[in-house]
């Protein structure tokens, strides 16, 4: 149900009986009625560049900012930043009203439905946690492993997703294997060469596979679904992919699939408030997962993925926001999105290939890359590159000074101009 497409009457109706709760629901449906009428406002289906630079105004970007660090932390839209501080406002209007009155568990249900839209799944396999982190560290602790279980994943994991599994094999007996992955032949990989590259490192032992939907570092898209097809004909248990960088940037389908848990933080690429995740969890894997954390809700949310977000009171303003954020990213389909973001990679890595400074790092084929790539400055440190162009010409961008990277990151949004692209190779040329 869309309350967009309900009247206020109607809706009431629907989700409360009492004249207290008509009380609350009132702030809350003029809160969504002034984020439907602003939302309407927002161009949708944009057609030409020319169309998708003009969505920056509905940002709070600074003027004198170029952001090409979506990868990091996402630009909330200008609806969704006033919706969620009316939501804020309301709440602490009354606190225990609002945390615990009842009358906005079907509005909290809205937001689950409208994030099982975007993975492709159904209701009641999606949490509503805080981010990726926390997804990984409930598996880390409360899947069924021992003595003889191994968990696989290549260097290329974010730590968010890889630290943990350490630091609870040391209790629970199981170990972990870490591999090295090829970052240094990545802009010649293919999908086929991704593929045996995992197929020769699982081994009898592997119970777990973790891999990322799309890297952090590098910008690797992983084929999803082959690779966890490939994981369970080798008798892997659980396949679990970090989509931490893909879900609001690339189409997500998780049905069918063989994967069984995937993790994303809509504050990067589907521009929701911080301090909000979405878990999914494959239904027929989830009363094998001990919780993280429980109080009184078990056994009513017993049979769905609830049980693993019962943590008590919780960021209902961020929540609320993220069903915003979703209903903004809605406004330009999946498809469309990621044939801008691919002008844009286009655009950009051609650049870099014909730049005598420049070096691309990321995979040159888009079956397996996305909106977020690695460039290096020849013969000169990244952080102090990302630092002078921000300084000097307002450039926000993530660096990576390791044994193996020494890169500036890219990740732009479909706002981004190719002018500013242009910018940056013009601040290239003038400082190194």
């Amino acid at each position: 149900m869309s309350t967009a497409n309900v009247s206020r009457r109607d809706f009431i109706k629907q989700i409360s009986t009492g004249s207290a709760g008509l009380l609350m629901l009132e702030p809350f449906l003029r809160i969504r009625e002034t984020f439907t009428s602003a939302l309407a406002a927002v161009p949708s289906q944009p057609q030409t560049a020319e169309d998708f630079i003009q969505l920056r105004r509905y940002y709070s970007l600074a003027d004198d900012v170029i952001y090409f660090n979506h990868g990091s932390i996402g630009t909330i839209p200008k609806p969704v930043q006033k919706a969620h501080e009316q939501y804020l406002r309301v709440c602490e209007s009354n606190p225990w009203l609002y945390m615990w009155g009842g009358e906005w568990e079907e509005p909290r249900e809205e937001v689950r439905r409208k994030a099982a839209a975007v993975l492709h799944c159904q209701p009641d396999e999606v949490a509503i946690t805080h981010n990726t982190t926390e997804a990984f560290n409930l598996l880390a602790q409360g899947l069924p492993l021992g003595p003889g279980d191994e968990v696989l994943f290549s260097s290329i994991n974010h730590p968010g997703a890889s630290i943990c599994w350490f630091h609870h094999a040391r209790k629970h007996g199981y170990t972990v294997r870490r591999f090295d992955f090829p970052m240094a032949r990545a802009a010649k990989l293919t999908e086929d060469e991704l593929l045996d590259l995992y197929d020769r490192q699982i081994s009898s032992k592997t119970r777990v596979l973790v891999f990322p939907y799309l890297d952090n570092m590098i910008g690797v898209r992983h084929p999803v679904h082959k690779l966890a097809k490939l994981a369970k004909a080798k008798g892997v248990r659980y396949v679990a992919v970090d989509g931490a960088q893909a879900v609001g940037m690339l189409p997500v389908s998780l049905k069918p699939s063989a994967v069984d848990v995937f993790a994303t933080s809509p504050h990067k690429w589907l521009q929701a408030p911080k301090g909000i995740g979405l878990l999914f969890v494959r239904k027929s894997i989830q009363s094998e997962i001990h919780p993280m954390w429980v109080t009184w809700g078990q056994e009513r949310w017993k049979g769905t993925a609830r049980i693993f977000e019962d943590y008590g009171t919780r960021n209902m303003p961020e929540l609320l926001a993220l069903g915003d954020a979703i209903a903004f990213n809605m406004r330009i389909a999946a498809e469309k999105r990621e044939a801008r973001l691919r002008h844009l990679w286009q655009f950009f890595r051609q650049r870099v290939l014909a730049h005598p400074k420049l070096e691309w790092r990321s995979p040159q084929h888009w079956p397996i890359s996305a909106s977020l790539y690695a460039v290096e400055v020849k013969g000169q440190k990244s952080t102090d590159v990302a630092r002078l162009l921000f300084e000097k010409e307002g450039f926000v961008m993530r660096p990576f000074a390791t044994s193996e990277l020494n890169t500036l990151r890219i990740t732009p949004n479909v706002f981004c101009a190719e002018e500013e692209m242009e910018r940056f190779f013009a601040a290239i040329d003038r400082y190194f």
